[in-house]
């Protein structure tokens, strides 16, 4: 991974969904996803910068990891540690789950 590769989050802008109703909580929904790609998209265009003339290598996975624990890390937040709940926010199996916090050492 390159050294100059930004891992910034981007600033929170979560608003408690019992505030949001009908058009705002769909257009507050768009919102975060585009600002989410975006960020993506901008990360990985400094991160080819700052390659150069090197060859890029595994991206795909560098990316997932980057960004599964932030991801676990919030939603087990917002679960309240509870896995079951997490996972079934995710849509991924508690199992799944369980191995993926095992792995970014999150239990």
């Amino acid at each position: 991974m390159a050294s100059g590769y930004n891992t910034a989050s981007p600033k929170k802008c979560w608003l408690p969904e019992r505030r949001q109703t009908g058009k705002h909580l769909a257009e507050h929904k768009n919102m975060s996803k585009e600002s989410i790609q975006e960020v993506v998209q901008k990360s990985l265009e400094e991160y080819f910068n700052d390659l150069g003339e090197q060859q890029a290598s595994n991206i795909y996975d560098m990316v997932v990891m980057t960004v599964e624990k932030p991801i676990l890390e919030v939603v087990m937040t917002r679960a309240d540690g509870n896995q079951s709940h997490a996972a079934q926010m995710l849509g991924i199996n508690r199992n799944t789950l369980r191995k993926k916090l095992q792995e970014h050492g999150l239990l």
